[in-house]
């Protein structure tokens, strides 16, 4: 097993939360890790359609038979289980009585929400970090082809080809993820949807371009993409927009967790191909903004990342809060350090007057120096950040 970043973390928050929730994208080492944190614990899988049947029709039962020190995996599958954990939960007052696993974001469930609330150690577990896969020698030579390989496990372990496994991820995700989340009619209408989202890849999420140029509603896109943020496929970064009024811009943008799967729906299988794509800038931003999201949720930490854009295009690309202090970090995908990776990052520290500022270059050399203007890193240095 690949030593996950997020290993201690659990280990630690076991000892002061009676339950701890792991979510996170299908197939990115959730149970293989849990199970090698606590082998001690008894393992339950609500994929199991007899265990499902069994915890939805008595609760009470299922869980007075497995008892505590228990991992149930995904577990969002029977909602009303949490109602009854709760009630244990009050009733033994100890620590690392449940570990629950999902594919599904867990704290967008209201039921969920309010059962646990206060209960419940929160973390997510995203496919591999570059700094994980860097670790035990599994990494790329560059940067063009770690992105279009992605990082989740199954590429790992097997050495599968990314288009094989990304062909059955997809089948899986829409068969499964989708099907159980929201009722649609027609998968290829949603894989088409995908297809576009991995289009605007770092860009600016505009909802009525999409439903016209898919001849679906606005309220369609809008369900759709919350399945996607539910179920990990995507993230909408939020502009950061204080002190600045109405001079800057304030739409999201939207990111793939896994630049290998964005690739795939865009029928990218090499580095040369991603080298010829006219948005290889926006993918090459996505897969540091993924980066920089995996170091905070496997430190443990709720990601805090912005974006920020005015309305005459200055744009910083990512800005991170953190213990008072604001990061800026531009991203280049070129790999020659130029005079004009600066030019942004001066506008904003001369416009914005916040104090407390450091600013940091990333691109796709492998140079790392610190200069005045700003600290630069290239890929594999991300993790420094």
């Amino acid at each position: 097993m690949i030593p996950r970043l997020l290993e201690n973390h659990l280990r630690e928050a076991a000892r002061f939360f009676p339950v701890l929730s792991l979510t996170g994208p299908r197939q990115s080492g959730k149970t293989t890790l849990i199970r090698a944190i606590f082998p001690e614990y008894r393992y339950v899988s609500l994929e199991d359609p007899e265990l499902r049947h069994f915890a939805h029709d008595d609760p009470r039962q299922f869980l007075a038979v497995y008892g505590p020190r228990l991992i149930i995996d995904e577990a969002q599958y029977v909602p009303e289980l949490f109602s009854y954990i709760q009630l244990h939960v009050d009733e033994l007052r100890q620590p690392g009585l449940y570990l629950l696993t999902g594919s599904q974001h867990f704290l967008l469930s209201e039921k969920i929400t309010q059962s646990l609330a206060g209960r419940v150690g929160v973390f997510v577990l995203l496919p591999f970090s570059f700094s994980e896969i860097d670790a035990v020698g599994l990494a790329e030579g560059d940067l063009e082809s770690q992105l279009v390989r992605g990082a989740y496990p199954g590429l790992y372990d097997l050495g599968t080809p990314p288009s094989l496994f990304y062909s059955s991820y997809l089948q899986t995700y829409l068969e499964r993820d989708v099907r159980q989340l929201i009722a649609i009619g027609d998968l290829r209408l949603f894989q088409s949807f995908m297809k576009v989202c991995a289009g605007l890849s770092g860009q600016q999420f505009n909802m009525s371009a999409i439903a016209n140029e898919l001849d679906v509603s606005v309220p369609t896109v809008k369900r759709w993409v919350s399945l996607l943020e539910t179920s990990f496929a995507v993230f909408l970064q939020q502009p950061y927009y204080r002190n600045f009024q109405k001079r800057v811009v304030k739409a999201p943008r939207l990111f793939f967790y896994d630049t290998g799967l964005a690739c795939y729906l865009l029928g990218i299988q090499s580095a040369e191909q991603l080298n010829q794509y006219y948005q290889k800038g926006a993918l090459v931003e996505n897969w540091f903004v993924t980066e920089l999201m995996k170091q905070r949720y496997h430190r443990g930490i709720r990601p805090n990342l912005y974006y920020w854009r005015d309305k005459t295009g200055h744009e910083i690309d990512c800005l991170l809060e953190e213990e008072g202090l604001l990061k800026l970090v531009e991203i280049k995908a070129g790999r020659t350090i130029k005079p004009e990776f600066f030019k942004n990052l001066d506008f904003f520290q001369r416009q914005s007057a916040l104090p407390n500022l450091r600013s940091f270059v990333l691109y796709g050399g492998e140079e790392r120096q610190p200069r005045t203007q700003a600290t630069i890193l290239g890929w594999r240095h991300v993790a420094e950040i």
